[in-house]
């Protein structure tokens, strides 16, 4: 419905859920494309939010280890479920199954809800009407929340919501969700400062005490 809602045909909806199966970047591109933005920028942001599925990629070639001609249709089902599914296996056998089993019914109900939510906004018309261009970032949000462990990770997650909604004023839609994207970097730069920092803190304690002790 969020699709549909900003302005995409029923039949692009489905196309979009069918071709980017990652639920994420798919929310991206369609919010950036109801706040008027362009459609490359939106791709863009889209993208970048899909590459976290390229690491699980590496991970999961190593557990599953398909056969090379498998590879490239079971890279459409490298997603955060599928993965999480496949790496608590105890075997490869298990991996595979997991990986197979949880893709498949992923992938055929996430298109068929997609389907009924398209049909059901061209149904009831304006779905701004009903709030309804609001249900892609509460599920985002939903998803993102418990996901949010460490310190570091609650850090980049703040960091990443002031930028983004501070440069929503003066920057094009989409585009400020690519520059959020920076609160990444800048939080593992911090990490880095604060452990070589607490570094240099235990090797002065360390050498202080010894030097106490040769004192004594």
């Amino acid at each position: 419905m969020t699709s549909a809602g900003s302005g995409l045909t029923a039949w692009q909806t489905c196309a979009l859920s069918l071709l980017v199966f990652t639920g994420a970047s798919q929310f991206a591109l369609v919010g950036a494309l109801a706040a008027g933005g362009n459609p490359f920028t939106a791709a863009a942001g889209a993208f970048f939010l899909g590459v976290r599925n390229a690491f699980y990629g590496l991970r999961l070639s190593q557990v599953l280890a398909l056969p090379r001609a498998v590879r490239p249709f079971a890279a459409q089902w490298v997603i955060d479920e599928t993965t999480a599914v496949s790496l608590a296996q105890r075997d490869r056998r298990g991996a595979r199954l997991g990986f197979a089993v949880t893709g498949v019914s992923l992938y055929v109900l996430w298109n068929l809800t997609t389907l009924l939510g398209a049909l059901g906004a061209e149904a009831i018309g304006d779905t701004d009407a009903w709030g309804l261009d609001a249900a892609g970032p509460a599920v985002f949000l939903a998803l993102l929340a418990p996901m949010l462990k460490t310190a570091t990770e609650r850090f980049t997650a703040a960091l990443a919501v002031v930028l983004g909604l501070g440069l929503l004023p003066l920057l094009p839609a989409g585009v400020p969700v690519l520059v959020a994207a920076l609160a990444a970097p800048v939080a593992l730069w911090a990490e880095g400062r604060r452990g070589a920092r607490q570094g240099r803190d235990t090797s002065e304690r360390a050498t202080a005490e010894r030097d106490a002790e040769g004192e004594r």
